[in-house]
């Protein structure tokens, strides 16, 4: 197993809990503070300018707000 982690700064975020009658059942949540966290890259499913979406326990999905450009990002996904 060759986990690879990035380092981002991770502010609000919206938890999705999964789907009831065809509708999204988001949770938001808003931060104090954003700060850095190590986020594994195998976890990230997606990534937009604003939110990364990342899977986390019992099926659930997080869309963090990061501080870093998208580009910045991205050439961190996509570095070898």
């Amino acid at each position: 197993m060759n986990l690879r982690f990035i380092e981002l700064t991770l502010g609000n975020y919206t938890v999705s809990h999964g789907y009831e009658n065809n509708k999204e059942i988001l949770e938001d949540f808003k931060s104090n503070e954003p700060s850095k966290k190590l986020v594994a890259i195998d976890r990230i499913k997606s990534l937009s300018e604003k939110y990364i979406l990342i899977d986390y326990l019992d099926g659930r999905w997080v869309y963090w707000e990061y501080e870093e450009s998208y580009q910045y990002v991205k050439n961190l996904l996509t570095a070898k």
